[in-house]
């Protein structure tokens, strides 16, 4: 199945250095700083097959610029995962409920967020590569990151907790926290033959983990929270939610039963501020509340 499109394209050899928006002035026909403005901010500019949305990239001679020519740019499509934002260091994609990050040896052949974005960016360029840098659970929808070298994600895993500046999830528990607002902090520890994550009050051998949240609406039977992460822990929310008695709803796995409202988890990663980590650019993406998630609330 083919899970991208594709467009006309113009393709450019650079002779000298010059910033992108000086070269596609120069060699695009006239066009204005605003048509190439649209054209970078709709990723229909690569770089050496990778694409490029700064106007301020300082291209080297023997680089091939392309330019996507026909209506619109080349996307990926697939029902479950969407990009973005996409340069020649990194992707940023949302991923929608039921898809795995990554496979391990027991779903080895299962289509992923990685197996899809692979194919995606070998079609323009057979040697390129994608590389995870986090992940997210398969019931968990949100933002991802994936870096294009092994050396990236290195460097971003390494350095993680200094370059993210915010990981906001949102999420619709059962029932009414009281206090509507605070900061769980207990000690994590997994079981490897379970695979089941624990939460114990006292320093337990586990690793600590810290999550704060905030009641954004409750009806008394439910409560969408807004959470941030000061730690990233297998399973955090979920474990954090059920050690205090609110479990997510749809987390059959911690606690919560089957849920009437909803097939699914009620947990999504929204928002992701980082710094980028080559150019140091403070770089922020947000994502709707899933519509589901607001229906114990009917507007009045």
């Amino acid at each position: 199945m083919q899970n991208y499109k594709k467009e006309k394209q113009t393709i450019l050899r650079v002779g000298q250095q010059a910033p992108l928006m000086d070269f596609l002035l120069a060699k695009m026909g006239g066009m204005s700083r605003n048509s190439v403005k649209s054209l970078l901010a709709h990723r229909q500019v690569s770089v050496n097959d990778s694409i490029q949305t700064r106007y301020d990239y300082l291209l080297q001679p023997g680089d091939n610029v392309t330019v996507n020519t026909g209506r619109g740019k080349r996307e990926l499509l697939h029902p479950k995962l969407r990009v973005v934002y996409e340069d020649g260091e990194l992707m940023v994609v949302e991923k929608k409920c039921g898809l795995l990050t990554v496979g391990t040896s027991l779903n080895a052949r299962e289509t992923t967020c990685f197996s899809v974005l692979k194919n995606y960016v070998r079609e323009a360029n057979p040697r390129a590569g994608i590389y995870v840098v986090h992940r997210l659970d398969r019931e968990t929808s949100g933002l991802l990151v994936f870096a294009k070298s092994k050396e990236l994600q290195e460097y971003m895993r390494d350095l993680w907790r200094d370059i993210v500046r915010e990981r906001t999830y949102v999420a619709l528990v059962e029932g009414r926290l009281v206090p509507p607002e605070g900061r769980i902090r207990t000690w994590l520890t997994e079981n490897p033959k379970s695979l089941r994550v624990y939460s114990s009050p006292v320093d337990n051998g586990g690793k600590l983990s810290v999550t704060n949240y905030r009641t954004v609406k409750t009806n008394g039977q439910y409560s969408l929270l807004e959470l941030h992460l000061e730690t990233g822990r297998t399973n955090q929310i979920r474990v954090h939610m059920q050690s205090v008695g609110h479990p997510v709803v749809g987390d059959r796995k911690y606690g919560s039963g089957p849920s009437m409202l909803m097939d699914r988890m009620a947990l999504h990663a929204q928002v992701l501020e980082f710094r980028h980590p080559r150019t140091n650019e403070l770089m922020r993406f947000e994502t709707p509340v899933p519509r589901e998630f607001l229906k114990p609330f009917p507007k009045s």
